[in-house]
């Protein structure tokens, strides 16, 4: 394997490699075609746009899975017609972020651990966080729920699967513990 370029001003490997950078790209553009890959709800919005977004947590780490995350639901939403209004979709981006860090933060740590804690972010305490909100409560929440633990649960099962297989194709990612992630 290539070793990562080296700055001249200090020294210090760069951690944006080409290797990075396309591994980057190329779950932002599967987040695009799973923006278009719907589970139904009353919004349109539950996808399969975050099984990139966890995937890229476990190879790349938890800030580059977070990236890909909200990008995808941002994605989503725009394909959905930005149906809770783009403010309220970009809190929800910075939410998917938030669960997506934690899931690799905890599937480190333990996988089984983090596969139930990135549902349960994802599928429950996000959609509750909407409760108190005038025009949302209980009404969305029950609403909601059900095809987001569904759409969660997918996902990340989904990217677990994936990242299982890709093992040997990226031996130096965050969740082998090996430092802060692929392209390091």
């Amino acid at each position: 394997m290539a070793k990562p370029a080296v700055s001249t001003s200090t020294g210090k490997a760069s951690r944006w490699t080409a290797r990075r950078l396309a591994t980057l790209a190329m779950l932002i553009a599967l987040s695009t075609v799973g923006a278009n890959l719907k589970i139904p709800s009353i919004t349109g919005t539950p996808a399969f746009d975050s099984f990139p977004g966890f995937l890229g947590a476990l190879i790349l780490g938890p800030a580059d899975g977070a990236l890909i995350a909200s990008l995808g639901h941002l994605l989503t939403a725009f394909t959905a017609g930005f149906p809770l209004t783009p403010p309220l979709h970009l809190v929800i981006a910075a939410g998917m972020a938030a669960v997506v860090a934690l899931f690799a933060l905890t599937y480190r740590f333990s996988p089984w651990l983090g596969i139930a804690a990135g549902i349960a972010l994802n599928g429950l305490l996000l959609p509750a966080l909407f409760v108190p909100l005038p025009g949302f409560g209980k009404t969305f929440f029950l609403a909601m729920v059900v095809p987001l633990l569904i759409a969660s649960t997918l996902n990340i099962v989904l990217a677990t699967i994936v990242f299982s297989s890709l093992r040997r194709v990226f031996p130096a990612s965050y969740a082998a513990g090996r430092g802060k992630g692929e392209g390091e």
